[in-house]
């Protein structure tokens, strides 16, 4: 069995790479460490890699289109990782999972429709819901025991017969919680009742940790297959982000039908060449990889852990239930959320992401990547460490 080297450290500066190029874009300066973006810092598997090569000898990059094989790798995946049988009809295109969140809330709703977003939650779901013209709902979600889950007193009190869509973040980021199948069946239930359709972000949902297990939301009862769409994809798990190729899976024929003209309208479907050979070569091959980067990121987050407790014990840490985002609860030192940021940046010279942007709850909080070699991880935490142990 292949063991792969997840300490390597892979130079990524010169390579128009978001995280390390855009610093002075994000941060006003090249001088930090960043562990901000949501990528990984580890080499993109060699089985993706060795598939990509051997396409691009062919050397003629002309129209395409997705083989059986494609499909047949998806729905192999689905039912090995997740037990869900997904028919190859259910399965359609986007770019991004964002790209697929809009477009289905294109497809499914029209301008001035209510759209529930249940903050605090990865920030670009707010982009989606304004910049379609929907009316954004606020469903904040409540923080007990240590994790989040959902209010539905909250959304009941909330949503009105206008209330078309909920966007639902499973495993949710930035808090890594892996929803329960009672709290799921709860939210499904609600939707249900209140003809209200569910877009469900499962981006994260091979990364979840020993002892969960990710629920697709439309695997949860045939109803609510019928009242939902699942977005997915490999770039989280495979670090092939920039290769562009999602999943969007819709059971119901006819929301898969809306949300099929929302995509042929832009000329969307047909993706790019060696996306599609990146994703069939990662859903085929990428099983005992995925074993061996969820054993390395959970050292990444005992190391994390034991590091906070020892040095920096006012942070309060989320414990993960899956991703490599790390949420963590710095409200102890009574900054707000731009102090914060400044002070990281400034002083610690660490780049992450501040907590405000992911919405109400948000404020004193920041987000770290841990997808990075344990030598990055420990040395940006000793500069946390140097810095707020000045405080």
């Amino acid at each position: 069995m292949k063991r792969y080297d997840f300490d390597e450290i892979i130079p990524r500066e010169g390579t128009h790479c978001l995280k390390y190029d855009a610093r002075e874009w994000m941060f006003h300066t090249n001088d930090v460490l960043p562990l901000w973006v949501a990528d990984t810092d580890f080499r993109t598997p060699d089985f993706i890699a060795e598939a990509i090569k051997n396409r691009a000898e062919h050397e003629i990059f002309g129209y395409t289109f997705k083989p059986d094989s494609y499909y047949e790798a998806v729905i192999g995946w689905m039912k090995r990782h997740h037990n869900w049988d997904v028919k190859k009809e259910w399965i359609l295109f986007s770019p991004g999972v964002v790209s697929g969140l809009t477009l289905a809330i294109e497809a499914l709703s029209k301008p001035g429709d209510g759209v529930v977003v249940q903050p605090p939650v990865y920030f670009p779901f707010f982009d989606c819901v304004k910049g379609t013209k929907r009316k954004l709902v606020e469903n904040p979600l409540v923080l007990e025991n240590g994790r989040y889950t959902f209010d539905l007193d909250d959304l009941k009190a909330k949503v009105d017969k206008n209330t078309k869509l909920l966007l639902l973040c499973n495993p949710q980021n930035p808090g890594g919680m892996v929803f329960t199948r009672e709290e799921l069946e709860g939210l499904a239930n609600f939707c249900l009742e209140n003809d209200i359709v569910i877009i469900s972000d499962e981006i994260h949902s091979d990364l979840v940790f020993s002892g969960q297990r990710h629920i697709p939301f439309a695997s949860i009862s045939e109803e609510t297959a019928k009242n939902s769409v699942v977005c997915m994809a490999p770039s989280k798990t495979f670090n092939v982000a920039g290769l562009s190729s999602s999943l969007v899976i819709i059971p119901d024929k006819t929301k898969r039908g809306r949300y099929e003209r929302a995509l042929n309208i832009g000329h969307l479907g047909m993706g790019n060449i060696f996306g599609t050979v990146a994703l069939e070569a990662a859903y085929t091959h990428g099983d005992e990889w995925l074993k061996q980067l969820l054993d390395y990121l959970w050292g990444n987050y005992l190391f994390l852990e034991d590091f906070f407790k020892e040095h920096l014990p006012k942070v309060k840490v989320m414990k993960p239930e899956a991703t490599y985002l790390i949420w963590l609860d710095f409200r102890e030192y009574g900054m707000n959320d731009n102090e914060l940021f400044k002070f990281t940046v400034d002083k610690a010279k660490v780049g992450l992401n501040n907590g405000g942007k992911f919405g109400s709850g948000g404020d004193g909080w920041l987000r770290l990547n841990i997808g990075c070699p344990r030598s990055v991880l420990e040395e940006a935490l000793k500069r946390l460490a140097g810095a707020f142990g000045t405080l």
